[in-house]
């Protein structure tokens, strides 16, 4: 629900329209990148990078992809121990 909101109002102060302005892959060109000056570098970065993209009035293309989750089986399993390690213990 919340990054729903979010989108929703990124697309009304933006007029994008947007499906997921909250989405991890974002591609620019590089020169495009470098000419933007950016404060964020934690998750302040997607609102920020959507509103100045904006503003400059560049072309933005949503493209879907697929992604199939690993199963528990597949995952990475931590166990009881590994989570008491004392800091920089290995």
């Amino acid at each position: 629900m919340g990054n729903s909101f979010l989108t929703l109002l990124s697309n009304l102060v933006t007029n994008l329209n947007l499906t997921d302005m909250e989405t991890c892959y974002k591609m620019f060109r590089r020169e495009l990148l470098q000419s933007i000056p950016l404060k964020e570098d934690r998750f302040g970065f997607e609102p920020e990078i959507t509103v100045k993209v904006a503003k400059r009035r560049l072309r933005v293309y949503e493209v879907g992809i697929s992604y199939f989750g690993r199963t528990y089986d597949e995952g990475k399993k931590s166990t009881g121990r590994m989570a008491s390690a004392p800091s920089g213990a290995s």
